[in-house]
């Protein structure tokens, strides 16, 4: 059973989230502050977070930085926030997804199975692509041999383009892969964000923007 962690501290909101995602059949661990949240994240093994930002013991944004520092697990954030430099920041943190209050559990229901079908269906192999490595059953990539710290939402996004090397991929097309929603319920800024964070990341011009198309893998990639 899929593990996951909710910190919010809408008792109403937590309590209808979490009775939601049992019902789906997730083992939910909940949590009201971030030092609740801390110390489950601690104890226990979690396959997902959900977070609020603005809470009464801090900001979630920093739990985020704790999660991602200590885990690979899918980081999504809940929050009414929502001004571009807002949802930059949150994926700064290195987190999957950056929801929009206000919205409804069936939003965030879809958006989890989407991330939990994902978790289940990684296949196994390893990309090569001019000094870098993907090995996506370990989940991770490495540079000239150094390790790149990705989130699955990143490493996914990565594994597609390399897949589809020399190929335009639309905008469309990449939310429906990754996030696995046909862009709906997903913010417009979500794949350029993301798109940026990667480079940045790989320290690579290899990821073009085609104006208007898409974007793409401009190297050779060999598959083992």
């Amino acid at each position: 059973m899929k593990r996951i962690l909710l910190l919010e501290d809408d008792e109403n909101l937590n309590r209808g989230i979490s009775l939601k995602l049992s019902k789906e059949g997730y083992h939910v661990f909940s949590a009201c502050t971030i030092s609740e949240a801390k110390s489950i994240f601690s104890k226990e093994s979690i396959d997902l977070v959900i977070s609020d930002i603005t809470l009464p013991d801090g900001n979630g944004l920093d739990f985020g930085k704790v999660v991602r520092e200590k885990s690979n697990a899918v980081l999504i954030y809940l929050t009414a926030m929502d001004q571009e430099i807002d949802i930059v920041n949150g994926y700064d943190t290195g987190a999957d997804d950056y929801i929009t209050k206000p919205f409804s559990v069936n939003i965030i229901t879809s958006k989890v199975n989407a991330f939990m079908r994902r978790l289940g269906n990684n296949e196994e192999g390893v990309y090569s692509s001019g000094d870098i490595e993907v090995f996506v059953n370990d989940m991770q990539v490495k540079k000239a041999g150094a390790l790149i710290p990705l989130s699955k939402t990143e490493l996914q996004l990565f594994i597609f383009l390399l897949e589809n090397a020399g190929h335009i991929l639309s905008k469309e097309s990449i939310l429906e892969k990754v996030w696995g929603l046909d862009g709906l319920f997903v913010d417009d800024n979500t794949v350029t964000v993301n798109i940026s964070r990667l480079k940045n990341k790989l320290g690579t011009d290899s990821i073009e923007n085609v104006r208007g198309l898409g974007y793409l893998w401009t190297e050779k990639v060999n598959k083992k």
